[in-house]
């Protein structure tokens, strides 16, 4: 949810195969990220954070440290998002989604 009165921009990551060096057994091999606005309706979509933002998601320092996982930077308006992680060719497994937020 974002709050407040003014747009926020944010970076939502996808992360799974990277889970596996914190010791997580299972990790879903190659997440693929959505984002849906308050209606439900598909607003960014993300599978491997190379091909779409990269430079931007570079210079956040927050990249991904596995090329499979998903990120999307975006500015909100303020309301409730959905995020969705899915398995690339229906596969499952876990998955962390993280959101962090640019705005002072």
């Amino acid at each position: 949810i974002i709050g407040g009165d003014q747009p926020s921009k944010v970076l939502v990551r996808a992360i799974g195969p990277s889970l596996t060096q914190y010791g997580v057994s299972g990790a879903l091999p190659d997440p693929t990220l959505e984002l849906h606005d308050q209606n439900g309706s598909l607003i960014f979509q993300n599978d491997g954070w190379r091909t779409d933002q990269e430079q931007q998601i570079l210079d956040s320092t927050l990249a991904p440290s596995d090329d499979k996982e998903s990120a999307i930077i975006a500015t909100l308006q303020p309301g409730g998002y959905t995020a969705v992680v899915r398995g690339q060719n229906n596969s499952t497994g876990l998955a962390l989604i993280e959101v962090y937020s640019f705005d002072q």
